[in-house]
Formats: structure tokens, C-alpha cells, sequence
């Protein structure tokens, strides 16, 4: 065993710098640890990466600013707020739905507006929706107070009164898709309500209705934008890091974890050996146990990941325009084919899409500092299975897919005037973040993969080892990857007081 030191402030590593793995930086250095966070690529970030070329500045991964209580809560705890690092300015419309030519369903901020909306379309719906969105409020404000910060080792931490009594409401045994169903009829209302619920890497169909919480997050709450990008709240959160003394190292590979008599004791990577008292995880979880890990120290075998139901990997494209796109505002998704059969091509029967939905950003509408003067900043997703054959030749067929319909249905030109395109899909997921079969969501959020039944938070083998970002709880999405790097270093951190 180890010998107990009472008096040596503690080394704990962070390996990657993205949402979940900064926040568990910031919560270590805030209970008295030295921490290193260390990060394989260039920049920090992980898939919230920023690049610039041509006068553009493109994210590189999340694009939507939801639940902004959540980035509030995270600056509260060290007495700043987001406005003291970058201004939110909240979209209006929120965001829009294509269903064809012509057919342009736009969502406005407020919520007479959107009652209006939806009155227009389906005759008694506004009083559906209140009561909707009201279930949607009791789910998001009891499952952030008393749900989605905990470590989920047990089902006994949600076994409190306020979570027994309201279960029934949870709806955890109802599909998002028959709970909508319920309130409404009319095919764009239905798309409207379902959409959200794709971020948690699941159709409708499969999710609990738990979630209409997010619609309650996306309606109710608001879409809102960080001025710069969403690239300004990594800088925001490392900010915050580094003003408590966080070390970060960049293009730093972790290529092993070293373990002895039970602990992490040194992590070795392409910039030499860092010995640790404790290591939070927050790269590929199935990387860190099948490449980084013994087989010996692993929570689980390769088969347990083999099993798992995956969210989306995705195809994107940065892309900028030397004019103005007139139909679009800044986030635009194109639903004007089948998302049934879109989506059994992504989990039933998993190939590239014969008729694809997809999404389209365009923040310069929003901000002009992210494209040159009377350009436009587009960000192309086009979700598909994980796993998939990569190819140059099969990117370039869906770039000229996704196009011809967006010149299709804004009807004017679009292809003559591009002038910058860079591709990132399934290899570069993999290339760049280690990330299993190449994903982009984490797990999905299925019934069978919710709280206690997602992968553990703590290493069941290796004392002061856990883990943190969407292949853990509480799931996928910036959110809860900022709430996940909390609940971890409150664990390494209790772990390590209880050793004194």
C-alpha cells in the first residue's frame, strides 16, 4: 500500500482540455490540488477547437448555446460570470426548419411569438404546448437539482422524495416520440419538438420522454450565441484555469497510465513522465481502458464497448462564401426528407444515407467577426452511423448533396461562390481524439444507457482514476460534459481527503 501524506498538496492530472476536461481542472485547483491538464493536439478545447483560414473563423464542433443556467452555474462557483468573458447575445429566430421550397418554419425567442406559431399551424396546440413545455420545466428543474450532478454509482443517490414522488412524471417509460405524439398531430410541429432530442445521439422513438426537457431548454431558455464562438467559452474556462495556477500542456499525448499497488502513479507521454496522485480522464474513456490501461485495470473488456449503442458520428464542412445566403439565419436544419428513414440508415442498418437530413450554421449571420466583410461562415453537419468507410470520393458526393440542396431550397446559387471547404468526418474523429468508431456524441442516451447503466465515473480497479465527458454520465453535450468534469473532480478530490 501507499503511505498516507497529510501535508503534500496533491498532483492530480487532467488528460484533455475540452468542456468536461477544463471544468475538472477548475474544480480540482479550487480544492487545494496542483493540476496539470494535459492535451494531445495543438490547442486547447478538444472538440470545441477553433481554426481560422481566409479571414474565417470556424468552431469546429458545438455550435448551439443551450441551457445557459448551466454555464452560469459553472462560472458562479468561481464568482465570475460569462459576461465578464464574452457577450451572449440570444438568437431571434432561434432557429429554423426547411421542410422544402417555400416551407420555412421559423421558431421565434419569445414565447407569445411561438404560441402564436403554433396556433397557426395546428388549431388548439398553443394550450397543448403550455401544458407540453410545463412537464418539459418540472423535468429540467428537478433533474438539475437533483439528478444530473450525481456520480450515479448507486440508484440509491436519487432515492430522495422529491425524486420518488415525482417519477411518475419523469416519464422514463414513455418514448419521446409518443409523448409528443400525444399532444400533437400536425408532421412540423411533431419534426419541431423530435429534432432536439437527435443530440443525444437517439431517435425519438428510443429516447424516454424524459427529455421533452430539452424542449423546455431549447423554447422556453432560449438559443443563444457567445459573440467570437463558441470557441470563447473554452477560452473563458482555461481563463478561469489558469488564474488558479492550472498547468496546460499542449500537443502532450498521454501514451500510458503507470499503476501500482492499485493507484495511477505516472502518466507518460510524448513530452516525458508526470507522476500524479490523481488522474481524471476526460479523453475517449474506450481509449484510455484499451490503450492507456493494462488489461488487468480496465472497468471494461473490449466486447462491453462492442455492445454499446453509439450516438452519430457525422460528416462536416467549414466552407465560406464570397456572398450573402438571403433564406438563411444561423442555424438552419434541412428536414425535407424522411428522418425515419434517415435514421434507421444511422442505427437499424447503418451505411451512408441515401437521402440524408443535415444542418447548416451560419454564425456570420449573428456575428461579423467569424467571416470577411459581406461573406458567409457556413458549418455543413450531416449525421451518419458510426463506423463507416471514410473516403475522399464519398466526403465529395455528400458536399455536392448537401449543396444542391441548399441552392435548391434558398433558391440562388451557392457552389461558384465558395471559396474555402475543409471536410472533417469519421477518420479525423478518430485521428484527433481517439474517438471510438469514430463518434461525435458519445453514447446514446437509451433507457439502457441512462445514470447508473452508463459507464462508470470512477475506475473500479484503479483507486484514484475517473473519468469525465460524454461516454459517461450524466451523457452527451457541452452541458453535461461541464457538469461531468465537476462531478469527477469532486470524487478524485473526496477520494483523496479520505486517504489522509
Amino acid at each position: 500500500m501507499l503511505p498516507r501524506e497529510t501535508n503534500r498538496v496533491k498532483k492530480t492530472a487532467v488528460i484533455g482540455s475540452g468542456f468536461s476536461g477544463l471544468s475538472a481542472a477548475c474544480f480540482l485547483a479550487k480544492r487545494g490540488h496542483k493540476v496539470t491538464v494535459l492535451e494531445k493536439n495543438a490547442t486547447t478545447g478538444g472538440r470545441a477547437r477553433a481554426f481560422g483560414e481566409c479571414g474565417f473563423t470556424f468552431d469546429m464542433g458545438p455550435s448551439w448555446y443551450w441551457m445557459p443556467d448551466t454555464f452560469e452555474h459553472f462560472f458562479a462557483q468561481f464568482n465570475k460570470r460569462p459576461e465578464d468573458f464574452y457577450q451572449l447575445v440570444r438568437l431571434d429566430p432561434g432557429f429554423q426548419m426547411i421542410f422544402g421550397k417555400g416551407d420555412f418554419l421559423q421558431v421565434p425567442a419569445s414565447m407569445d411569438g411561438i404560441m402564436e406559431l403554433f396556433e397557426s399551424i395546428e388549431k388548439g396546440s398553443a394550450t397543448k404546448l403550455k401544458k407540453f413545455l410545463a412537464e418539459g420545466k418540472f423535468k429540467y428543474e428537478t433533474g438539475m437539482r437533483e439528478l444530473v450532478y450525481k456520480p450515479a454509482f448507486s440508484w440509491l443517490e436519487f432515492a430522495n422524495r422529491k425524486v420518488i414522488s415525482g417519477a411518475a412524471r419523469f416519464q422514463l417509460l414513455s418514448s419521446m416520440r409518443r409523448h409528443v405524439r400525444d399532444h400533437f398531430k400536425n408532421e412540423r410541429l411533431i419534426a419541431l419538438l423530435e429534432f432536439p432530442v437527435l443530440f443525444l445521439g437517439a431517435t425519438a422513438k428510443e429516447i424516454p420522454a424524459l427529455y421533452s426537457l430539452m424542449n423546455y431548454a431549447a423554447l422556453s431558455l432560449g438559443t443563444w450565441y457567445p459573440a467570437g464562438g463558441m470557441t470563447e467559452i473554452i477560452k473563458a474556462m482555461e481563463s478561469v484555469a489558469l488564474s488558479l495556477n492550472v498547468s496546460v500542456v499542449t500537443g502532450c499525448e498521454v501514451n500510458s497510465i503507470y499503476v501500482r499497488d492499485k493507484s495511477a502513479v505516472t502518466l507518460t507521454t510524448v513530452k516525458g513522465v508526470y507522476t500524479t496522485d490523481g488522474v481524471i480522464a476526460t479523453g475517449d474513456y474506450h481509449h484510455t481502458e484499451q490503450t492507456l490501461l493494462e488489461e488487468a485495470n480496465r472497468n471494461y473488456p473490449k466486447s462491453y464497448w462492442d455492445k454499446k449503442t453509439f450516438a452519430p458520428s457525422c460528416l462536416i464542412f467549414y466552407v465560406g462564401v464570397n456572398k450573402k445566403i438571403k433564406k438563411l439565419i444561423h442555424h438552419n436544419l434541412f428536414f425535407d426528407t424522411s428522418l425515419d428513414h434517415h435514421a434507421s440508415e444511422i442505427y437499424t442498418t447503418p451505411k451512408w444515407p441515401t437521402d440524408p437530413l443535415f444542418y447548416v450554421c451560419c454564425p456570420s449571420k449573428t456575428d461579423s467577426t467569424v467571416a470577411p466583410e459581406g461573406m458567409e461562415n457556413l458549418f455543413l453537419l450531416m449525421p451518419i452511423a458510426p463506423g463507416l468507410e471514410d473516403t475522399e470520393a464519398i466526403r465529395e458526393h455528400y458536399f455536392q448533396v448537401m449543396i444542391s440542396r441548399m441552392e435548391l431550397l434558398c433558391e440562388e446559387s451557392i457552389m461558384p461562390d465558395i471559396i474555402y471547404k475543409k471536410s472533417y468526418c469519421v477518420n479525423d474523429f478518430v485521428s484527433d481524439y481517439h474517438a471510438f468508431k469514430g463518434n461525435a456524441y458519445g453514447l446514446a442516451n437509451t433507457l439502457r444507457q441512462t445514470a447508473v447503466l452508463k459507464p462508470k465515473l470512477r475506475n473500479k480497479k484503479v483507486k484514484n482514476l475517473f473519468y469525465a465527458g460524454h461516454l459517461t454520465v450524466p451523457g452527451p453535450g457541452v452541458p453535461p460534459a461541464i457538469i461531468s468534469g465537476e462531478i469527477a473532480a469532486t470524487q478524485l478530490s473526496k477520494y483523496l481527503n479520505d486517504r489522509r
